[in-house]
């Protein structure tokens, strides 16, 4: 920024000027104020070209571009005269540096920064699009970074959508690096050729350089790579992956819609998204900068206007002045470009400072507000304007989609893994997000830290989701709010267990005793201890008629220590006692973790044991080894059950004989299984997860492109196959049911420790990790 020059005016139709921004082939760009005190930039044009009739045109058709997009996230007009003398548009001015130079100054953007910078430039796309028009040159240093959010400049090269408005003949338009496959072709560019811009625009903001190419890198080479070349993604966040890979989709037809991405990154508003959105450092910087804006008056002996001296402009080196009118380092305002686009000066005002009265109101904004002219004045409204400098999270780690086309509610999972509990669906729609875009999390709530472990599945029913821990709660699926809490009720850890509007645990507080409790109240309803030296230690599971429970005998002692141990069936409406069997001394283990399916109770225990009991007489079938890893939930399916390891086996519930094995061919073992409508779903050692009919025992497809750990819970919703995977590198990954190709993949970052679990509520996905819980639509 310089001060004025002899040559220049002092003032431009009702303008001040104040100082000098840049200058480009076009004219020059002042800073200047209205009557009222608004603080705005003008772009006058050379007296040579002014006087050419054709660039006239030219100069008008570029000023009504700018009045049609004027939005919220694009640089609104606020006066023009293209038929003065020195024809001139002025615009509100942006508080804020452009990416180029935050980039350079700053280095990458953290990821929420650019998350919310995604989410405005996607709405500013729109603005373009709905106004009929095709940016076709979004680049770095036409995005400008205000405390309030980006905006969208210089749409010196737009022509509309349909054509009809052409650029003048020898001109580049676009941006090598920045351009779409298409426009680089020369091929007719459509409203997806923005998207793609904005995906390379997003690549150089998480990364700090071009994802076609940086540092010295020939046009020619710029272009090739866009059309032929693979982006350079290495450092774009995991969460934001997805989406700038399918913006820079080859096809246009596979980009998402500015719609579509608005509506993933910011589905409560954009605004919300933009609040605090800049890192401290930049934020700060910009403040300071601000300030001094607010406070320039106009030079004390102002020159007297000179009509036609503007001379000749300065040398360009990339795109930007040589000349003394360089803009304040850390800012780089653009000047107008030799196309005729229009300069970095298309910006809006500080949020809160309103269009003064008698000056030219914002097109498609509202009424004004009395003008808070003087420098204290603005300086308060700078402090409101920027708030606080500090960084402030955006819930969750990718992206929503929300309400809009619909979604696809049916398809139902069974089993321990694919199971939603007994919930009933919660009365939303999700739109589904293109290729690679993960939903953000509708909601998140923390439980304590001891409230969610390793091994305890999750129970959701009639739209609540119970967490085991102290206290017991029961979260609203659709609000994440607690309906109700109870201490002092559930040990940590305790398996929770439903049937018929009632929650069975064993009582943290009472040693030996089952409890029954109301689900949507959590009062009590029954309580059943089962003998005077019998104790209920734990459930293991439930099925139409009884609980499953292991038990202490301390009747039968043989020392003070060592105690028989037992498994009970117990009436779930009555609480009675309905059989209950002694297991043998290599069984005794208290952990126990188990299933039942049709007349087989199932369980696994700690000395690596696996049995299987008659449901109806407690009567033990067959036990057998199961190798030294006991930590998983039996899986029982077509009367069979499977077992992890080297091989996958499936062994006949019955008798324990073997019915087939599966090879992982290659690969090492495998996790532990879920089946889903007769499908097996399940993870080997190396991360892949693979899905295998059960009846042919045919691979149906293998899934290897997966990059989170090796999911053993599996849920199932329409045509999607959700895998919730843990500890190391944990989070949810989405499969097309079908084909196992990823959909996308989303994580919190947080490590926990415990493998994730998840649950589903209709078209909702319920996920924990550790004590974070988060309800994300299942699209």
């Amino acid at each position: 920024m310089e001060t004025l020059q002899q040559d220049d005016p002092t003032e431009l139709g009702t303008y001040r000027l104040l100082r000098r921004l840049g200058a480009g082939g076009m004219g020059r760009v002042y800073l200047a104020r209205s009557p009222g005190g608004r603080t705005v930039a003008v772009k006058v044009v050379r007296p040579d070209l002014a006087a050419d009739g054709d660039f006239r045109d030219r100069f008008r058709h570029e000023v009504e571009i700018a009045k049609a997009v004027s939005g919220r996230f694009t640089a609104p007009v606020v006066d023009a005269d293209p038929d003065a003398p020195l024809p001139w548009l002025a615009t509100s001015y942006v508080l804020g540096p452009d990416l180029t130079d935050v980039v350079a100054a700053h280095g990458a953007l953290p990821e929420r920064t650019v998350r919310a910078l995604a989410a405005g430039l996607a709405a500013a796309i729109q603005e373009v699009h709905a106004a009929g028009l095709i940016h076709r040159d979004l680049k770095p240093s036409n995005v400008l970074l205000a405390a309030d959010g980006p905006r969208v400049i210089d749409f010196g090269i737009a022509r509309a959508v349909d054509g009809n408005r052409m650029t003048q003949t020898g001109v580049v338009v676009g941006s090598p690096g920045y351009m779409s496959p298409e426009q680089a072709l020369g091929k007719d560019v459509g409203p997806a050729g923005d998207v793609f811009s904005l995906g390379a625009v997003l690549a150089f903001a998480a990364t700090g350089r071009g994802t076609f190419g940086h540092g010295a890198v020939s046009h020619a080479s710029l272009l090739y790579q866009v059309v032929h070349g693979e982006p350079d993604l290495e450092g774009v966040p995991q969460q934001l992956l997805g989406l700038v890979r399918a913006c820079l989709a080859k096809d246009p037809a596979h980009r998402p819609a500015p719609s579509e991405i608005v509506a993933a990154l910011a589905p409560q508003g954009v605004e919300g998204v933009l609040s605090d959105w800049l890192p401290s450092a930049v934020a700060s910087t910009i403040a300071t900068h601000a300030a001094g804006i607010l406070d320039l008056e106009a030079p004390q002996q102002p020159q007297p206007p000179v009509a036609a001296s503007f001379g000749p402009p300065p040398a360009m080196a990339g795109g930007m002045p040589t000349s003394a009118s360089t803009p304040t380092p850390g800012y780089g305002y653009p000047p107008a470009s030799g196309h005729g686009g229009t300069p970095a000066a298309y910006s809006t005002p500080m949020p809160g400072y309103a269009t003064p009265p008698g000056d030219a109101q914002t097109p498609g904004h509202g009424t004004t507000t009395p003008a808070l002219a003087t420098a204290p004045s603005r300086r308060r409204v700078l402090g409101l304007a920027l708030g606080g400098a500090g960084a402030v999270a955006v819930t969750g780690g990718a992206v929503a989609w929300w309400l809009g086309r619909g979604g696809d509610p049916s398809g139902t999972a069974t089993g321990r893994s694919g199971a939603g509990g007994s919930a009933q669906p919660v009365e939303e729609n999700f739109t589904t997000p293109p290729a690679g875009v993960a939903p953000q999390p509708l909601w998140h709530e923390q439980a304590a830290e001891d409230s969610t472990t390793t091994d305890v599945p999750l129970l959701i029913h009639d739209g609540l989701l119970l967490v085991s821990g102290d206290p017991l709660v029961a979260y609203d699926v659709k609000t994440g709010k607690a309906r109700w809490s109870k201490p002092d009720i559930c040990a940590p850890g305790s398996q929770l267990l439903f049937r018929d509007g009632k929650v069975f645990l064993t009582d943290g507080g009472a040693e030996g005793v089952l409890v029954a409790r109301d689900v949507k109240t959590g009062e009590e309803v029954w309580r059943s201890r089962l003998g005077k030296q019998l104790g209920v230690e734990g459930t293991i599971a439930i099925d139409d008629k009884n609980v499953y429970v292991t038990v202490t005998d301390y009747s039968r002692a043989t020392s003070a220590t060592e105690y028989r141990t037992a498994v009970a069936a117990v009436s779930h409406s009555t609480g009675r006692r309905v059989w209950l069997q002694h297991r043998d001394w290599g069984t005794k283990d208290y952990d126990v973790q188990g299933t039942v399916s049709g007349k087989h109770l199932v369980y696994t225990d700690s000395n690596y044991n696996l049995t299987v009991r008659d449901t109806a007489t407690g009567d033990q079938l067959w036990t057998q080894k199961i190798g030294d890893d006991w930590a998983w939930q039996p899986t029982v399916a077509n009367g069979l059950v499977f077992l992890p390891g080297e091989k996958l086996t499936a062994v006949d519930a019955e008798t324990g004989d073997t019915r087939w094995t599966l090879s992982p061919k290659g690969r090492r073992g495998f996790n532990n299984p879920a089946v889903i409508d007769g499908v097996l779903y399940v993870s080997d050692y190396d991360r892949g997860v693979w899905a295998v009919d059960v009846k042919s025992v045919k691979r149906l497809w293998l899934c290897e492109d997966q990059d989170r750990g090796g999911p053993e819970t599996f849920v199932r919703v329409g045509m999607t196959l959700y895998c919730a995977s843990g500890p190391l590198s944990g989070g949810v990954i989405a499969l097309a049911a079908k084909t196992g190709k990823v959909r996308w993949t989303w994580t919190d970052d947080k490590d926990s420790g415990a493998p994730w679990q998840m649950a589903h509520a209709g078209n909702r996905l319920l996920v924990t990790n550790g004590p974070e819980i988060y309800a994300m639509p299942a699209v």
